[in-house]
């Protein structure tokens, strides 16, 4: 089974859509995703995600089913830097977040002191074990770090949604933690993440990640990367910096 988690295109937050710029990557998106055999799509309530699946959608005359758990994950923490106010807690500071040695542990990385106020655990848990009820749905049900086959197959399923929500959905599949994927990843938006299931042994399965953030739907149509995804490269660099 194929799992595709799709970004949704360049964003413009104040109407939570897509700039024109997202429009284009959408439409390049759905000629690549046409393309393929895919079993159902899920998608996000949020405006941004299901605009960038509408084009898919409407190319291939098909429905998603929409998914609240779906939504950016936006928790809010106390950031050490910013203590008067809270900010999504995939936005650290690097000299902040790696200081914690708990926040590169599968299963301790909720453990930080500002995790804890915020009830992190109880977020992600709620986002993983949504996730697992559909895969559970097709076939493949989770036990500890690995997935019982009940049913196998070749299906393949699409999620649009966002940044920090696919990164807790990789996270959960490869029992790695978010932290890390969150401030050492860059998915561009409209790229698309792939993961395989493996049943190397009959009746147990793990997911390989084939490849992450591809965009290769934008280069063959010299569409550049949108840079929403990146803080400046230098610091003096007239890019973003929070």
């Amino acid at each position: 089974m194929k799992l595709l988690i799709v970004r949704h295109g360049d964003p413009d937050y104040s109407i939570d859509s897509l700039t024109e710029k997202g429009w284009r990557e959408a439409e390049l998106l759905s000629k690549k995703l046409s393309k393929l055999d895919i079993k159902d799509f899920y998608v996000s309530t949020m405006g941004r995600a299901k605009d960038t699946a509408s084009c898919t959608l409407k190319k291939m005359n098909r429905t998603a089913t929409e998914c609240d758990w779906l939504r950016e994950f936006d928790v809010l923490i106390h950031r050490p830097d910013v203590p008067d106010r809270k900010i999504c807690a995939w936005d650290w500071l690097p000299q902040d977040w790696t200081q914690d040695e708990r926040f590169y542990q599968y299963d301790r990385w909720f453990e930080n002191e500002a995790m804890q106020e915020a009830n992190m655990k109880y977020y992600y848990d709620q986002v993983t074990g949504e996730f697992d009820k559909v895969l559970a749905e097709h076939g493949y049900v989770r036990d500890g770090h690995y997935y019982r086959v009940e049913k196998a197959n070749n299906d393949t399923l699409v999620f649009f949604c966002h940044f920090g929500l696919g990164c807790v959905l990789i996270s959960h599949l490869l029992s790695m933690s978010p932290m890390v994927l969150w401030h050492n990843l860059c998915a561009a938006p409209s790229s698309v993440t792939t993961l395989t299931s493996e049943e190397r042994r009959k009746g147990i399965a793990g997911f390989r990640m084939n490849s992450y953030g591809d965009i290769s739907h934008l280069y063959a149509h010299d569409e550049p990367p949108a840079f929403a995804a990146r803080f400046c490269e230098c610091y003096d660099n007239d890019e973003r910096h929070d």
